[in-house]
C-alpha cells in the first residue's frame, strides 16, 4: 500500500502553482526595487544599463497586462516575451524573451510544480541556446541552472509547493553569489578578462530575482 501524504503537504503537480500575471508583476516590482543595484553591478563589468533596461522592459510588460489580460498563462508569458524583446536593449531582451517564450510554450493551464519545473527547464534551455552560455561563464545561466536543478530535486522528493520554490530561490541566489570570483567568458564582461573576477554578475542577479518572484507568486 502506498504511503499517504498528510493534508498539510499536498502532492506537487495537482494545483495551480504560480499565478502567471502575479509572477510578472512581482518580478517587475523586484526589478524596480533593485534597478540601481543592477546598474551598479553592470557598471563594473558591462554597459551600466542592466537595471535601467530591465526596469523599462518589466514596466512595459506590466503595462501590457493592464491594457489586455490574456486568456491563459501561456498567453501571459508569450505577451511578456514579445514586450521584453521589443523594449529591453542589449542581450537581456532576447534572453528573457526567449525564456518566457519557451516557458509559455511548455506550461499547461493547470500547471503544478511538476509542470512548472518542466517549463522552467525549457526556458533555461532556450536561454542557453540563444546565448550559447555554459555553467561558469558568469551569466544569468549560473543562477537559472541551480534553480532548475533544485526544482527537479524537490519534485522527485515529493516536496510541497512552498518547499520546492523556496529551494529554487535559494539555489538561484547561491548561483548568483558564485559568479563573483568567476572570470567572464560571455558578453561585454568577457572583454575585461581577469579583471571581471571579483564582481557579481548583473544578469545572474536579475535571474535570481526572477526565481524569487516566482516564489512570491505562489497561489
Amino acid at each position: 500500500m502506498g504511503r499517504t501524504r498528510p493534508d498539510s503537504r499536498p502532492a506537487v503537480g495537482h494545483v495551480m502553482t504560480v499565478d502567471a500575471a502575479a509572477w510578472i508583476r512581482d518580478f517587475a516590482a523586484l526589478i524596480d526595487t533593485h534597478a540601481d543595484e543592477l546598474t551598479a553591478l553592470d557598471a563594473a563589468i558591462g554597459d551600466a544599463d542592466h537595471g535601467t533596461n530591465m526596469r523599462r522592459g518589466m514596466a512595459a510588460a506590466v503595462a501590457a497586462l493592464d491594457d489586455s489580460a490574456p486568456d491563459s498563462p501561456a498567453e501571459v508569458y508569450k505577451q511578456t516575451a514579445m514586450v521584453l524583446i521589443r523594449t529591453i536593449g542589449g542581450a537581456s531582451g532576447p534572453l528573457y524573451g526567449t525564456f518566457f517564450l519557451r516557458f509559455g510554450a511548455a506550461i499547461d493551464s493547470g500547471s503544478g510544480t511538476v509542470d512548472f519545473a518542466r517549463a522552467f527547464r525549457a526556458g533555461l534551455e532556450g536561454v542557453i541556446a540563444r546565448g550559447k552560455a555554459e555553467p561558469g561563464d558568469k551569466t544569468m545561466v549560473d543562477a537559472l541552472i541551480p534553480a532548475a536543478e533544485a526544482l527537479d530535486k524537490q519534485v522527485a522528493a515529493g516536496s510541497s509547493e512552498t518547499e520546492a520554490f523556496e529551494a529554487a530561490s535559494l539555489a538561484a541566489e547561491s548561483g548568483r553569489d558564485a559568479t563573483t570570483p568567476l572570470i567572464a567568458r560571455k558578453g561585454r564582461a568577457s572583454y575585461l578578462g581577469e579583471r571581471s573576477a571579483g564582481h557579481q554578475d548583473p544578469g545572474a542577479t536579475s535571474a535570481a530575482l526572477l526565481v524569487r518572484a516566482a516564489r512570491q507568486a505562489l497561489r
